[in-house]
Formats: structure tokens, sequence, C-alpha cells
């Protein structure tokens, strides 16, 4: 079509103006980047997040960002704080208002508010000279930046500034506090994530559903198990009841000959299999599976097998 020259040089230049925008931040991450979040560090109580316009938005999605890694926080819109929701933000609590011009009407009750009950406040903004980050605990300040609209107007480049400084913060914190994916977790119950994020011990199979050969039997014995237990693959395990190898179809094919049935497990079998814990996320089972280039993976303890999954079972369970 004859627009779609026009609006994929719109596009190139939408996102040119975005990097460009981008790649000024490196200088908004010095000092006073590191006291503002050395502040929500030690805060005791919540982080309250305001803004009107899109800076509430990006204020909505900071918040739900802090929440999820480890930072309570909420957000309260400027406006209506003026009308009883200013009575949310508490003593212990400490607030990040964000503007790009700094001189947003609907943010003076808040801060006065914070003045008045001595709360800390940290501002994210372009203008050093707004009243905003005159009166803010502690400011961070970003380069002023063209707007991707052509009138440059619409906050575009300048959203996109903010909502990476939030990113940011929230990441630092969540390194500052040692947060790992078992608390991720416990915060993601729900949908494609939660359920990557579910243990293997969650869904693994187990008991008599484990395909397992001693060593010392014969093919004829281990390949009826691997027929039954439907895996494609049979553990092989020594006296001591560890996996110390692993038959695939893949091994079937490769040594079957006329003495094959005759042979012991130990001398088809693929020595030093790959195996998991059952605290393994099932994001880290597929992409363990995916690079080692395997369809079944025993979970273990100590070497001692305890469940086993099928690359179909991940699958199905993220789909």
């Amino acid at each position: 079509m004859k627009n779609n020259k026009k609006i994929i040089n719109s596009a190139n230049r939408t996102l040119a103006r975005e990097l460009s925008s981008i790649k000024n931040l490196k200088s908004t991450f010095n000092l006073s980047f590191c006291k503002a979040v050395n502040l929500i560090y030690n805060t005791k109580g919540k982080v309250v997040i305001t803004g009107v316009g899109k800076s509430a938005h990006i204020g909505n999605k900071m918040s739900a960002t802090f929440t999820s890694t480890g930072t309570p926080s909420y957000f309260v819109h400027a406006t209506e704080a003026s009308h009883g929701d200013l009575g949310s933000i508490k003593k212990d609590d400490c607030v990040i208002a964000i503007s790009n011009s700094g001189e947003t009407s609907e943010l003076k009750n808040i801060i006065q508010f914070t003045k008045r009950f001595n709360i800390k406040l940290i501002s994210i903004t372009s203008n050093s000279k707004s009243i905003l980050h005159k009166n803010a605990t502690i400011g961070i300040l970003y380069k002023k930046p063209i707007e991707a609209c052509p009138l440059n107007l619409a906050p575009t480049s300048s959203t996109s500034m903010s909502m990476i400084i939030g990113d940011s913060i929230a990441i630092a914190l969540l390194e500052l506090r040692g947060f790992k994916k078992t608390e991720f977790k416990k915060l993601h119950p729900g949908g494609n994530l939660g359920r990557d994020l579910k243990n293997l011990s969650d869904i693994m199979h187990v008991n008599t559903k484990l395909p397992l050969a001693n060593f010392n039997d014969k093919m004829s014995k281990a390949l009826i198990t691997m027929t039954k237990k439907s895996f494609g693959c049979v553990g092989v395990i020594n006296k001591k009841n560890q996996i110390v190898g692993i038959i695939t179809d893949g091994d079937l094919r490769r040594k079957l000959n006329s003495k094959f049935f005759d042979k012991k497990a130990e001398d088809v079998m693929t020595k030093n299999p790959t195996l998991a814990s059952k605290d393994m996320l099932v994001g880290e089972a597929i992409n363990l599976m995916n690079t080692k280039k395997i369809t079944s993976l025993f979970i273990c303890d100590k070497k001692k097998p305890i469940g086993i999954v099928h690359i179909h079972d991940l699958l199905r369970l993220t789909s």
C-alpha cells in the first residue's frame, strides 16, 4: 500500500528520537539516584507513587513492578489525593512524584503534605527549577527530551525515560534485597509466569511411574520397562539406587544388533546423564532440556531418582 513507506518512516523516526532520549539517561544514574534508591531501601513503610496524566500511568506500572519485586508500593493519583486519598500516606512511607515539567498543579497538595508531616519525597522530573524538584528530599533529574511527537507535545520520549528510571530503581532494589526466584514465585502464582515458576517437584512423575533398570539387567528386561513407562528412556541405577546412566530411544537405534538383547544395561547406557533437583523451576528445566537436546529429565536427591518429567509435561504447563 502507498502509505506503508510513510508509516515505516514515521515509526523509525519515533524509535530514533526515543532511543536518543534514553541514551541520555546515563547521566541520570548519579549520586542523587543512588541516594534515592537507598532512601527507598531504608523506608520502613511503603513507597507511594503519584502523578497525573501519562505520568500517572507510568506511576501505576512502576508501583506494580516495585510490589512484585519485593518493595511494597501503591499508587495514589495526585488529583484524588486532594479529595481524601492523602490519608492513605503514612509517616513511615516515602513518596515518589513523577512530572516531566515538575510544575503539575495537582501535585501541590502532596508536596505540602509531605512537608507538613516530614515524609520523604523523591521527584522524577526534567526541570531542575521546578517546584517539585526544589521541594523534594531527593531529586532524580533527567535531560529534557525532544518528544517523539512531531509537535513536541504528546508525552512519548519523556514517559519512556520515566518508565526506565522506575525500572532501574526497582531492579537496583531487587538486587540490594537479594530477592530470589522463590519469592517472585510467591507473588506471581497465576498466569504463564506463575506456571513457569513452578518447581519440578510440583509436576514430576513419581514412584512406580519411574522408568528404572538395574545396571546389570539385560536389555531385554530394560526394554520392557522402557516401553511400559512411555518416557522414551530408562534410567540405569547402581546398587546404591543412584542413577549412573540413561538409555534413550536414540541409544537403541544406534546400538541395536543381533546381540543387543543379551547385553547389560550398563553396556548400552550413556554415562553421567543430565539430572535435576526437585527445586528447579519449570522455566529453568525447559531451558536446560532445550540446551542439552533431551526430552526427559530425571529429578534426583543425591543422585537417587525421585521423579521424572517429559518435555511435553513442561510445554503443556506453560502453553
